[in-house]
């Protein structure tokens, strides 16, 4: 185990990158808008990127291709349904950013995608470092 203390780290910092430029950095008006509609076609594009953003992280660290893809689309409908919740407790408590709970709402929000990212390192540990 000593020996992935280097690559695990690595990867973390990976994914925290990919996901501030997918996070603060390649949204689009089309996926802040409407958010709290479950349907919502920028939420499907967003999540998307983040989806596509992990596999070209976990490339170079020589994940099998179909572990790749099942991490991608756990991670697309995780990060969906994250956002969802977020967006639908903002909207349904008419919280905006000059309210400490629409921060507090986005704290967690970004808690539990940054979770998702150590899900994703054991998952890399478990099934594709060895």
């Amino acid at each position: 185990m000593p020996e992935l203390i280097g690559p695990v780290l690595l990867l973390i910092c990976a994914l925290q990158i990919k996901h501030m430029f997918a996070d603060f950095f390649m949204q689009t008006p089309k996926m802040l808008s409407g958010r709290g509609e479950y349907l919502h076609f920028g939420r499907a594009q967003h999540a998307g990127i983040h989806a596509i953003g992990t596999m070209i992280v976990l490339i170079p660290f020589g994940a099998p291709v179909l572990f790749i893809l099942a991490i991608a689309a756990v991670e697309w409908v995780v990060h969906f349904n994250i956002d969802f919740c977020k967006a639908k407790h903002c909207d349904s408590q008419e919280l905006g950013p000059t309210d400490a709970a629409f921060w507090r709402a986005a704290g967690i929000d970004q808690a539990l995608h940054h979770l998702t990212y150590v899900g994703i390192v054991w998952a890399w540990v478990v099934c594709a470092a060895t």
